[in-house]
């Protein structure tokens, strides 16, 4: 199967990417897909955004699998399908 990530903000300008496609195993997780990246993009991604191993992005960043945070789904367990659009991004704050 083939899922869309999208980096926006702060994560694309660390790794200078605004998207990529990546081919999964059919049932494969947000875990796997994110570790993917942490090997395609390596140390400034580990330590920004996500470590392989970990339950959780990092503080301050979300993932989205189509639309939907990943806290509302299954967190780093949430089975991927075909065609799924994963976005990348840090939180927004403002006052």
């Amino acid at each position: 199967m083939r899922v869309k990530v999208h980096y926006l903000g702060f994560i694309g300008k660390l790794i200078s990417q605004n998207e990529d496609e990546f081919e999964l195993e059919e049932g494969a997780s947000l875990t796997v897909v994110l570790d993917e990246i942490a090997g395609l993009y390596g140390k400034p991604f580990k330590k920004e955004f996500y470590e392989p191993g970990s339950k959780d992005v990092k503080m301050g960043f979300v993932v989205t699998v189509n639309g939907i945070l990943m806290d509302q789904l299954r967190g780093m367990d949430t089975k991927l399908n075909d065609g799924d659009n994963i976005v990348l991004m840090s939180l927004m704050s403002g006052g």
